[in-house]
């Protein structure tokens, strides 16, 4: 009779784990809101997180947009010639792009550079008793660090992806037009044409957004509570590349579903 049990016991306390863990994100993320709208409003930590967020990831952004764009451009070339349709070249990679894959590799690239460093960042911050100090000088730590943070993050994720997307069709440009002999005006009539601002732009700029707030949550939740050890920094660091990630990719589903693409 055991035996039996067993397996649904492990199974029931591995949901009653799971949804403790999701309730304490979330007071943690609505806790995080409330004090960034908080006085004072910390302009010059702003500044600071939004360099290390934002400027220090453009290299990588750009480059990373630049190669994908190369690859996307070659490798679709070859597929719509099989069906005559190679002049579609600039609306399929602008699709693509636009709705799908700029968004997301984004998230990714600044998951891996921007939230494992936040992580970081906090978890030295936590294992060194700084936060506690701030608490001793009647300062609240998410209003001082986690407030900019996520407020730097949500400004500079819809840009890095902006960033990310050009560099792409710029890529596949030089690969369809200048490698292959496409038509430069054939290429960019049909990105010109294929784009809609309501259901590619915007949705886009929402996803953007979504993901940032996820990337956010997710490396200073797990900053915060690291533990005081470095075993525990390094656990939050990897933790909040892998969280973040599936989380980004199942974010994706659920706004593409809901959005209406």
């Amino acid at each position: 009779m055991h035996s039996a049990i067993a397996p649904i016991a492990r199974l029931g306390a591995a949901v009653s784990r799971l949804v403790l863990e999701l309730g304490r994100v979330a007071r943690f993320g609505a806790v995080a809101c409330v004090a960034l709208l908080r006085p004072p409003y910390r302009l010059r930590r702003l500044s600071h997180e939004l360099f290390d967020t934002g400027v220090l990831s453009l290299p990588i952004v750009c480059a990373s947009g630049l190669t994908v764009g190369l690859v996307l451009g070659l490798q679709l070339y070859w597929v719509l010639v099989r069906f005559g349709s190679e002049s579609s070249l600039g609306s399929v990679v602008g699709l693509t792009l636009i709705r799908e894959l700029g968004p997301v590799m984004t998230g990714l690239l600044v998951t891996g550079r921007a939230g494992s460093a936040m992580a970081a960042e906090i978890g030295v911050m936590r294992a060194t008793e700084q936060l506690d100090g701030m608490r001793t000088l009647a300062m609240d730590p998410l209003h001082y660090v986690v407030g900019p943070k996520l407020l730097a993050m949500l400004l500079a994720m819809p840009l890095l992806a902006s960033l990310f997307i050009l560099f792409s069709i710029f890529g596949a440009w030089l690969v369809g037009v200048q490698l292959l002999g496409l038509d430069h005006g054939v290429y960019l009539a049909g990105l010109e044409q294929s784009i809609s601002f309501r259901t590619d732009i915007l949705g886009s700029l929402i996803k953007d957004v979504v993901f940032a707030a996820i990337i956010a949550l997710v490396a200073t939740y797990r900053g915060f509570t690291s533990g005081q050890s470095a075993a525990g920094v390094g656990r939050a660091t990897t933790g909040t590349v892998v969280t973040a990630s599936v989380c980004i990719l199942l974010a994706d589903y659920i706004v593409t579903a809901l959005w209406g693409f």
